[in-house]
């Protein structure tokens, strides 16, 4: 009986989103929207009807797009993803032109705007931004536009997003005619016996979950024994141990978002000389900007910062799979007390190996099932007062600052024969963590962009430069740099 319910509701196309996805659904305030995105440049004379006829041509790829949530009564369970039967796409477009003067701050403060508004829940949950009138801005070639993407963490995570991204891109610059949409048949809207009935069935196979769950998250534990050679002790525990920031306070509604442009051959060669990995760099220039941002403040703790670095579950494989969040958290200390950049760079690469072991040992999947656990009413009232009565300001942070590192395709891609210039990053903030940092490679380009608020981080405009002047300083030290030899013993020279 329960197999054929189950039949039925899987042919209604209801699906549940998981408790790491509810996370950023009931964890949105109004001074919080729990949106990412970015920004895009694309070279040449794009115009907005070709852009949305090729949306149009492949939305079907991304069948995220026109969803949306159904909420179950009473609010006793997670949402549902349902298919939008009333889905119309110039709902989620927007076309402007840059205010004059046309320059890199106008770019950024336009994009900062359009990013802090929050997205309508009652349609399907994302919107493209097309920006033309960028020809004055240096270094973007003249006749390109901007396109700002917003798309509900609810509904993907960094990595997916860039992958789901992709479908709209071509891998050649040739020019070809854009076809007609697919039919759009959304299925049945489900009524409220059909989400109660889900819901009932959720609750019911939860309990032959949970201990399934219980026994990995034991095991896991167990095997952390062998990685015993590692002294754990270093790592930032799961608790509010960090050290109290100017960037970990209350965050306001209008966001703030800087941006800088990096080599990414640059990158390799510093991450190859010293023996790294590209994402210790990255931290390490992080790391030194935020050093020098809060000593200028005489606003820097003698204890380091920790870095709250999101790591992709997503199988290695392709599996078509974009949607949803499929993420762990690992925590890393940056060394901010650290003055010389080379000890820095090294003291981040020690606390980065020890944290992958320990993530290892444990189960990045594994750590995120636990948040399924966590009924969704509990978890939503939590949240609610955790925003409403301020209570980031009574404890220290678990960490003080996101940074994402995600890796797109070293090759340029293309929207019917223009080449996309630019790919950059836009994450959101919350109560307690009001910087977030994000980090895209492409064909060539690393793209490191904040995004904070007014009140946390009004001059984002100068952490950025910080970011440019920090991957200077760490590129010079690096390339004077010469590894120290191990001293050994010289033999005597036997008698002759």
């Amino acid at each position: 009986m329960l197999n054929r319910i189950s039949d039925i509701l899987k042919e209604q196309n209801i699906e549940t989103i998981s408790g790491m996805d509810a996370t950023f659904l009931y964890g949105e305030t109004p001074t919080s929207p729990m949106h990412i995105g970015g920004l895009i440049v694309i070279e040449g004379s794009l115009t907005f009807e070709d852009f949305k006829s090729i949306l149009l041509s492949r939305i079907h790829f991304i069948p995220r797009l026109r969803q949306k949530l159904a909420h179950v009564p009473m609010s006793i369970d997670y949402p549902y993803w349902i298919d939008d039967p009333d889905f119309d796409i110039d709902l989620h477009l927007d076309h402007i032109a840059l205010p004059k003067p046309s320059n890199w701050q106008m770019l950024r403060k336009t994009a900062a705007h359009i990013f802090s508004k929050p997205l309508d829940k009652s349609r399907p949950l994302w919107s493209f931004t097309f920006i033309e009138g960028l020809d004055e801005i240096s270094q973007i070639p003249k006749g390109s536009v901007a396109i700002l993407n917003k798309i509900h963490h609810v509904a993907i995570d960094g990595a997916g997003g860039e992958s789901g991204l992709q479908a709209l891109f071509d891998f050649s610059p040739k020019k070809y005619p854009i076809p007609e949409p697919e039919p759009w048949e959304p299925q049945p809207v489900p009524n409220a016996a059909s989400l109660l009935t889900k819901s009932s069935m959720s609750f019911i196979e939860s309990p032959l979950k949970f201990p399934g769950l219980v026994k990995d998250v034991l095991t896991a534990t167990a095997q952390t024994g062998a990685f015993s050679r590692f002294k754990f002790a270093d790592l930032p525990k799961a608790t509010f141990s960090a050290p109290r920031t100017p960037l970990n306070g209350i965050v306001s509604a209008s966001r703030t978002w800087g941006m800088a442009i990096l080599s990414l051959d640059r990158i390799k060669a510093l991450k190859n000389k010293m023996g790294t990995t590209v994402n210790d760099i990255m931290l390490g220039i992080c790391s030194g900007a935020l050093r020098k941002y809060l000593a200028e403040k005489n606003k820097l703790p003698r204890k380091p910062l920790v870095a709250m670095v999101p790591i992709s579950t997503r199988s290695s494989h392709t599996d078509g799979e974009t949607s949803g969040n499929q993420i762990a958290q690992m925590l890393i200390k940056l060394g901010t007390q650290i003055e010389d950049p080379i000890e820095r760079l090294m003291y981040i690469q020690e606390n980065a190996i020890k944290g992958k072991a320990y993530q290892k040992a444990l189960g990045a999947k594994t750590i995120s099932k636990i948040a399924s656990t966590i009924p969704f009413g509990v978890a939503n009232r939590a949240a609610r007062i955790y925003t409403r009565y301020n209570l980031a300001k009574l404890h220290n942070p678990i960490f003080n600052v996101t940074i994402s590192n995600v890796p797109g395709p070293n090759f340029p891609l293309y929207v019917n024969g223009h080449k996309m210039y630019l790919l950059s990053g836009m994450a959101p903030i919350i109560d307690g963590m009001g910087l977030i940092i994000s980090i895209f490679s492409y064909n060539g380009q690393v793209t490191i962009s904040a995004t904070s608020c007014k009140k946390t981080m009004p001059d984002v405009d100068v952490f950025a430069r910080y970011i440019r002047e920090s991957a200077n300083e760490l590129e010079e030290h690096i390339q004077k740099w010469k590894p120290k030899k191990l001293k050994t013993k010289t033999k005597e020279k036997p008698e002759e």
